[in-house]
């Protein structure tokens, strides 16, 4: 499926869509993410094998956050897991190598993976997406973070799921081909007095920023190559991912290699927050410490909204530090006085994204 990029790609409508999400709520069209089905009496075993998660625990009605790594123990995607039923269960992944490791683990199993592209994935986020949810579905408040349920959406049959890529309240509609364009202009005529708005894919990254969200391949080696030439990837220790890995897990694709490599790292994945300036740090601006090149950044944001410009950097371990003090250095040359701080700088806690009621 295509990927609405942009519907208007201007600064004012950044601004604006990033707003939307911020303080009421935004539809967004992420139907581009693979939707995989790995459906059999094999299929724990096969997502098991692939991803970093424990998958006998993760019951029916839930889904997960996961990393999948190649044989080297690095990172080659992350993906979110969803329990459907028994011996049924969804695998939604982005651009890296996720559906090849399926399929090549399954191949000698009682397991089928098929790529859905029929199904469509709608994303509501903002503070009023709950409200706005509780008008049409029963026990929308209930649902979980992290949690699912199937149900009606306008008349329609819909999987909706508590999950995002925001930082805010949030939650994923998935319906099929058929009925999309019913419920997407739905949602968008009966929540316009809500302030809900079409919020185009790009802004994703001017959220994902202050919520310590990475995006592969942007965050990585592949976009960032080693100055020492050494071949693109990275482990989940420098990215910050170790969490998603179960505790005592064995047996996955990588496991050796991603525990031999704990604090072997070669950068961290740290924020930058400017001290002075509201300017917005630049993709390969260089930051420095001491007259030292010590990173790069690799998105930034200037938030009129938070007061604050920030961004996700690739930095020495050396400096990833609350409070070091460093210098952004931009493409045209321009120094900005900054400071390295820990992420994210927006709903620290969480609080935000997993709120009951």
């Amino acid at each position: 499926m295509g990927t609405a990029w942009f519907y208007d790609n201007t600064p004012e409508r950044a601004k604006a869509d990033y707003e939307a999400i911020r303080t009421k709520a935004g539809l967004m069209d992420v139907s581009g993410l693979k939707k995989v089905h790995v459906v059999g009496e094999d299929a724990a075993y096969v997502i098991d094998r692939v991803t970093t998660r424990n998958v006998e625990k993760i019951g029916v009605g839930r889904s997960t956050y996961a990393a999948i790594l190649d044989e080297r123990g690095l990172f080659v995607d992350d993906c979110v897991i969803y329990h459907l039923a028994v011996n049924s269960w969804m695998v939604v992944h982005g651009t890296g190598t996720g559906m090849e490791q399926l399929t090549k683990v399954a191949a000698a199993k009682n397991c089928s993976v098929i790529m859905d592209d029929d199904l469509h994935d709608m994303s509501l986020q903002g503070p009023v997406s709950v409200d706005f949810l509780a008008k049409h579905v029963d026990g929308i408040r209930d649902l979980a973070y992290f949690g699912i349920m199937h149900t009606k959406l306008f008349g329609k049959n819909v999987m909706i799921s508590r999950t995002g890529y925001t930082g805010e309240r949030g939650y994923e509609i998935f319906v099929g081909r058929k009925d999309a364009v019913h419920v997407w202009d739905n949602i968008l005529s009966d929540g316009a007095d809500m302030g809900i708005r079409p919020t185009q894919f790009s802004t994703l990254d001017m959220l994902r920023i202050e919520s310590y969200l990475l995006f592969y391949p942007g965050d990585n080696s592949e976009t960032f190559p080693f100055e020492d030439g050494s071949p693109a990837g990275d482990s989940l220790w420098e990215l910050g991912l170790d969490f998603v890995v179960s505790p005592g897990k064995e047996g996955f694709i990588g496991a050796e290699n991603h525990y031999a490599m704990e604090g072997r790292e070669r950068f961290k994945i740290y924020g930058v927050k400017l001290s002075d300036s509201m300017d917005q740090m630049e993709m390969f601006a260089r930051v420095h410490a001491d007259g030292k090149d010590v990173g790069v950044i690799t998105y930034g944001l200037s938030s009129e909204l938070n007061n604050y410009s920030v961004a996700i950097a690739r930095l020495d371990p050396s400096v990833a530090k609350p409070g070091t003090k460093l210098t952004v250095v931009q493409p045209d040359g321009t120094e900005l006085a900054a400071t390295a701080e820990e992420m994210p700088f927006y709903d620290k806690d969480k609080s935000i994204r997993t709120a009951k009621g």
